[in-house]
């Protein structure tokens, strides 16, 4: 299908450089899922679904034509660069990729966040960054003068992996109202798990966490979601919760935040999904994971038309591909 017919299903004639704020919806950067109310994820959401028939029908367009973003990752990355960069492939864009680690960077020989944010905005029109401190893409957000999207700050917030499980549950379900959705693993250090339960924070949900002691969500954040009067409940046995969940999101235990490794090796393990745990779960609940997974889920699951961890991947590249031309004002 040629560019004319493309711009013509799609709504896309006409783009320009300077930004439109369609429908009242647009931010600089994103940087927290706090910016996201109902009708901010409702216009995101349609918009990864126009994308998705998009890509389904023609592949790619040139929506993002002639931009540039940049991303950089200082810590490792498999789905979230992959699927950026993706996005802005599908989308027209291209891509400066500084994903290898810091390692292959001038960050290895001193430079500071907030130089390489001004140097890179000389050559790119957006900056996807990771980084392990928390607050460090609100920091690099302060002096850049592009648009900087976070794609993981640490153990704080990661907006962009909550608006896909969203978007995942939504498109899975149908609705997000009414559902149950249990998250289970490290919720301690999990900034997946804290940055949906943000999200769900907007809709009439029920909420179980499901972790080792020593892991349980922050207590700041619990009492965040007593305080709004959700429904929800804490327990460390995963047998409490599997026969009327609607969603189980699993998160891995997360190595790389342990200083005590003797703690590590001690719950590690703690939680295994097989097909024997789901033969007590609903027939029509969906198993979702930020992904990567070390073992807390078996590979037999993956038969199981329950699991929707790679569905989630997909859905995560439509979801960065509306927020790319939204916060470069062309969706």
């Amino acid at each position: 299908m040629d560019q004319i017919k493309i711009e013509k299903l799609f709504n896309l004639e006409g783009v320009t450089r300077e930004p439109k704020f369609k429908n009242g919806w647009y931010q600089k950067d994103i940087l927290s899922v706090n910016q996201f109310d109902k009708a901010g994820l409702s216009y995101i959401f349609t918009r990864a679904e126009e994308m998705a028939e998009m890509v389904e029908k023609v592949g790619a367009c040139d929506l993002l034509k002639g931009y540039v973003q940049a991303c950089v990752f200082y810590e490792p990355s498999t789905r979230t660069s992959s699927s950026f960069i993706g996005a802005m492939e599908r989308l027209g864009g291209s891509t400066i990729p500084i994903t290898q680690g810091i390692q292959y960077s001038s960050v290895s020989k001193g430079e500071s966040l907030v130089d390489t944010m001004l140097t890179l905005e000389k050559y790119a029109d957006i900056i996807v960054l990771r980084h392990p401190e928390i607050g460090s893409a609100a920091q690099a957000a302060k002096y850049a003068s592009v648009p900087i999207i976070n794609a993981g700050d640490g153990a704080g917030e990661h907006p962009t992996q909550a608006l896909l499980d969203l978007y995942t549950i939504r498109k899975e379900f149908g609705r997000i109202d009414g559902l149950k959705v249990a998250m289970l693993g490290d919720l301690r250090n999990g900034r997946t798990v804290h940055s949906l339960t943000k999200l769900l924070e907007n809709y009439d949900v029920s909420l179980r966490y499901v972790s080792p002691d020593t892991l349980r969500l922050p207590l700041n954040l619990m009492n965040e979601l007593i305080n709004k009067g959700i429904d929800v409940r804490e327990t460390d046995r995963m047998e409490d919760i599997i026969k009327d969940v609607d969603v189980l999101y699993v998160t891995r235990i997360q190595k790389e935040r342990f200083t005590d490794m003797a703690l590590y090796e001690e719950v590690k393990n703690y939680f295994e999904i097989t097909e024997e745990v789901l033969a007590h779960a609903k027939k029509d609940m969906i198993v979702m994971h930020p992904l990567p997974r070390v073992g807390e889920i078996h590979y037999k699951v993956d038969r199981d038309p329950r699991a929707a961890y790679f569905r989630q991947v997909r859905n995560g590249m439509f979801v960065r591909m509306a927020l790319l031309a939204s916060v470069l004002g062309e969706a």
